[in-house]
């Protein structure tokens, strides 16, 4: 009986546990294989720390947000980690595991297709809510991270109305501006920024000048949490961060731009400004049906490509297919918000 491991890396997002189930269920039901859930992303297998998931794990849990094998940012191959990556493959053998599934976003398919270089059979999945992975129109968790943010922003039009406010809503968003574009073009706002596009603050200020002018006596910003302000302080190349620290990938933790935004846009403007930041709220919580959807479709079609030995690929949506394509090509780049979106934004601003 072959045993097949599966791991959830990087940030938690609605949808894992409905993509594990998928995965357990496909591998017991229909290959009879022995599965397990990898504790905790690459770490667990850097640990040998693995449990046993059989169909009652899986019961009651596509609903649930977070995941059920828990996550982490570790990564085998950072500076700090030498001698990982050999523990991961001595823990292969020694558990006896005949693949991965490695359920995660560029992070930790960075570490997919190095460790298939290495000769782990290893297949991947995509998943962030920021849907920035390169290959694939979708990934799970990003449809519910805009429904929140989608909810957040009707709530904030209602009290940024009665009190004749601009309202400044921050979302998640570190290389690109998926999120915010979506979220700001279902909810209606009146500015959106994202990371894709330099901010021009004459132009934001003007914008809002020329709304309240024609009327319109509040509006509604949404912003992603990776944009570059000009702001005074050079250091961080215009980022706004909560920390300069960094984690194991080589990333700064982000946030808190909002509250600069709204201060920057007061000052110019000469209107009252607030800021909301969502935050992790954006990645908790229940998925909605797609994404509910496209996590079991997802995991069907990696456990597929595991029994018949397709290894190094990541699966991946394509219209409304389901396809493999090689791990190497999801390396190295982000999938950005092109003009089409933004463009199409563009015609409700101001």
């Amino acid at each position: 009986m072959k045993k097949i491991g599966v791991l959830t890396g990087g940030g938690d997002c609605p949808g894992l546990n409905a993509t594990i189930r998928a995965v357990v269920r496909k591998g017991i039901s229909e290959y009879n294989y022995e599965m397990c859930g990898i504790l905790a992303g690459w770490k667990g297998l850097i640990d040998g720390n693995i449990k046993e998931l059989d169909m009652n794990s899986v019961s009651g849990i596509l609903p649930r947000g977070g995941t059920i094998i828990g996550t982490s940012r570790t990564n085998p191959f950072g500076k700090d980690n030498k001698g990982d990556h050999e523990r991961i493959l001595e823990n292969m053998e020694k558990l006896n595991l005949h693949a991965i599934v490695a359920i995660g976003g560029e992070d930790t398919q960075g570490v997919a297709f190095k460790l298939s270089e290495m000769g782990v059979n290893v297949v991947g999945i995509p998943k962030t809510i920021d849907n920035d992975l390169p290959g694939t129109d979708y990934t799970f968790g990003f449809d519910t991270a805009v429904n929140i943010a989608v909810e957040a922003i009707d709530r904030i039009h209602t009290t940024a109305e009665s009190h004749n406010r601009v309202m400044v809503v921050e979302v998640m968003g570190r290389h690109t501006g998926w999120i915010a574009t979506f979220a700001g073009i279902a909810g209606g706002a009146d500015l959106i920024l994202i990371p894709e596009k330099p901010v021009d603050m004459k132009e934001v200020c003007d914008t809002i000048k020329r709304r309240h002018k024609r009327g319109k006596n509040f509006s509604i910003v949404v912003v992603s949490e990776g944009i570059k302000l000009p702001v005074e302080d050079k250091k961080e190349e215009g980022f706004i961060l909560q920390s300069a620290k960094k984690d194991a990938f080589g990333h700064v933790m982000l946030g808190g731009v909002g509250s600069v935004l709204a201060k920057m846009i007061e000052k110019g403007t000469g209107f009252e400004t607030r800021c909301t930041v969502l935050g992790h709220t954006q990645r908790g919580g229940t998925p909605t049906a797609f994404d509910r959807v496209l996590g079991t479709r997802f995991g069907i079609a990696a456990m597929e490509l595991i029994h018949k030995g397709e290894f190094g690929k990541i699966v991946v949506l394509r219209g409304n297919e389901i396809i493999p394509i090689a791990l190497k090509d999801v390396m190295g780049q982000y999938k950005t918000v092109d003009d089409y979106w933004y463009d199409l934004a563009k015609v409700f601003f101001g």
